[in-house]
């Protein structure tokens, strides 16, 4: 029986990675944990092989970074398609249910003539061993291994600037559209991956987190040491922090304290509101310019809770102009003014989905279709916040539509929907062709990639957002604590005499 730490293939940070040292030759007998003893298994039962130690310390690393590269075009960063495996260890509720019966309910963007395809193709692994048997019961500690074929949304190709670099901290001038780390449909389009790809920072501690669609000042520490001390100055509320946005209309003259209480709708959207019942909030606002239609505003968020100077300045009147959340109609004629919505959160959520899907710019949300219909079709959700989990947790699935999906935003190239064995296969026999038409019928450095036969994703062309729609309006200007101080220049669009 192979041993799961053997494995080379680069897993997914959550899980750690390395081998497992086995004792040599000569080393004495105590000097290393002796190997627990195999339990004797009953007649026809099962050997689940112990998890695995993780490895302390970050987990990117050089073979991470190789998985895949960058190509530019149009103005945006674009990552080339990629395999990569989801990895889990069996959940508690998994426990004594078939493999079938898992995919079947918990992971449902694909059909399961998907996953028989991709067993019969050797794309799905149980304890590093190829399943065959979709109907086997899973255990306590079983490892699971799916192998996709992975497709990142672009981001912008503004380049990331190095503001400091000692031995200490990097600090970067991030720009908007690009997460931190990876999360959901990214990984390589990434803060954390483009350092290490394109400048050699690798092993950073992530100090901070800017909203994907903020820009400005980011910091990362080089050691934990100095991760810890300044996490430690955040966590006392010694971090300054300093932003500037430009919003909608006059903004008063005068200072603007708001404290509203911020509740979270859906992680997997990234929407919040106000809600009185819900954790303490505090913004400072002071305005720095108005130009007879837009305001810019100095924000001095005294608490760190998610979105939240875009959510106080919705609650004033004044959203961000551009915000591709909170400024949107689906908050009703007020734009959530005051916290009137007159939407329940599943009404809400479907408002703001559907002004995105018939604008063609879900990808500005950082989701997708099939993401959507995934979260959907789950029936033992009560609503939608509670069904619309954050990415991470599908370890499974991420790439391919459900059956029958349509987005108006794309054009269907030779998708038949996977309800069926007969399809599945006729896409495995097609391949050759597939990676022949992609050849010949498209332009630019991606145009000699080969298709995957089993990828949707890979026959589908989707509308790139203009560099335009990659930007909002908030900048992280400024960060102070005990011993440092970082500074960003000011964005163009916070000039007083700046035009739209």
């Amino acid at each position: 029986m192979r041993r799961a730490a053997r494995v080379a293939r680069p897993l997914l940070p959550r899980f750690g990675g390395g081998e497992m040292a086995e004792p040599g030759p000569g080393d004495k007998e105590g000097a290393a944990s002796p190997a627990p003893k195999k339990r004797r298994l009953a007649a026809g039962e099962r050997y689940v092989p112990p998890p695995r130690k993780r490895s302390a310390g970050v987990s990117f690393g050089a073979a991470h970074f190789a998985e895949t590269s960058y190509y530019f075009e149009g103005g945006l960063r674009k990552v080339r398609p990629y395999y990569f495996d989801f990895c889990t260890y069996c959940k508690g509720r998994w426990v004594g249910r078939s493999l079938l019966h898992v995919f079947s309910t918990e992971f449902r963007a694909q059909p399961l003539a998907y996953y028989r395809a991709a067993a019969r193709a050797g794309r799905l692994h149980l304890n590093e061993e190829p399943i065959s048997d979709l109907d086997i019961v899973l255990k306590n500690n079983d490892f699971l291994r799916n192998t996709v074929h992975r497709h990142e949304p672009p981001v912008t190709a503004q380049p990331i600037q190095i503001l400091v670099e000692d031995d200490e901290v990097v600090v970067v001038d991030k720009p908007s559209s690009l997460p931190v780390h990876p999360c959901g449909r990214f990984r390589h389009n990434t803060v954390i991956f483009i350092l290490g790809k394109e400048h050699d920072l690798k092993e950073l501690h992530t100090i901070h987190r800017l909203d994907r669609m903020t820009s400005g000042v980011l910091m990362f520490a080089k050691t934990a040491e100095v991760s810890k001390r300044i996490d430690e100055q955040v966590r006392e509320r010694q971090l300054e922090k300093e932003y500037v946005c430009r919003v909608v209309g006059e903004f008063p003259e005068h200072e603007v304290v708001c404290e509203e209480p911020i509740l979270v709708v859906s992680y997997k959207v990234g929407v919040c509101r106000v809600d009185p019942k819900w954790k303490f909030c505090k913004t400072i606002f002071q305005r720095l310019s108005y130009n007879g239609k837009t305001s810019v505003v100095k924000c001095l968020p005294r608490t760190g809770r998610t979105h939240q100077i875009r959510v106080h300045l919705q609650y004033l009147g004044h959203p961000i102009v551009n915000d591709p959340i909170y400024n949107m109609e689906a908050w009703g004629p007020d734009r959530g003014k005051g916290g009137k919505i007159d939407k329940t959160d599943e009404e809400l959520l479907k408002a703001l989905v559907e002004e995105h899907r018939s604008k063609q710019s879900l990808d500005i949300l950082g989701i997708s279709e099939e993401d959507l219909n995934s979260s959907a079709e789950n029936k033992d959700c009560g609503n939608v916040s509670d069904c619309i989990k954050p990415a991470q947790a599908d370890p499974i699935n991420e790439n391919c539509p459900a059956e029958g999906t349509k987005d108006p935003g794309r054009n269907d190239i030779a998708a038949c929907p996977l309800n069926s064995d007969t399809n599945l296969e006729t896409l495995e026999k097609n391949k050759e062709l597939d990676s022949c038409e992609n050849q010949d019928g498209q332009t630019g450095e991606n145009s000699s990639e080969e298709k995957d036969p089993l990828c949707v994703e890979c026959k589908i062309t989707r509308r790139d957002p203009s560099p335009k729609e990659l930007v909002m309006y908030l900048h992280a200007l400024r960060y102070k604590g005990a011993e440092f101080e970082y500074c960003s220049k000011m964005p163009e669009w916070a000039m007083e005499d700046w035009e739209e």
